[in-house]
């Protein structure tokens, strides 16, 4: 019996310690909704949350001091009023990640990330080579 027990108390410690971290990083993980998500699943609040998609092409406009864009998933857009910083590398077309409160009409926010790839071009199209730290012509 006594042979269980050494046995028994770590496996408990170590149990007790992995069901703290999980319940701790599982507050912590990242999720952004879809359009389609925010329009069919989540009701209007002022709960924070993160919608993301691609900027359509032609949708954006400058407002005073806010942003409006419209953000699809292929499936379904919403428009998006947007007043804080825009990120350098916005663009339309691109992916991106907005943070704020869903209406039920707009989501307004007022932080943005941009999603990209790890290609980085300069103004004339040549593609820096971070393996070989070189300029190549694309």
């Amino acid at each position: 019996m006594r042979r269980y027990w050494k046995f028994l108390i770590p496996a408990f410690v170590i149990l007790g310690i992995l069901v703290v971290l999980l319940v701790n990083l599982s507050s912590n993980l990242v999720y952004f909704h879809t359009p389609t998500e925010l329009n069919t699943e989540v009701t209007p609040s002022t709960e924070r949350l993160r919608l993301g998609g691609q900027v359509v092409a032609g949708s954006v406009e400058e407002d005073r001091e806010s942003l409006i864009l419209t953000v699809t998933d292929g499936r379904e857009s919403l428009l998006v009023q947007h007043d804080g910083v825009v990120p350098q590398l916005f663009a339309e077309g691109q992916g991106v990640i907005v943070e704020g409160v869903w209406d039920g009409t707009t989501f307004h926010s007022d932080t943005m990330l941009i999603r990209h790839d790890e290609q980085y071009r300069t103004e004339d199209n040549v593609i820096y080579d971070s393996d070989e730290h070189q300029l190549e012509e694309s």
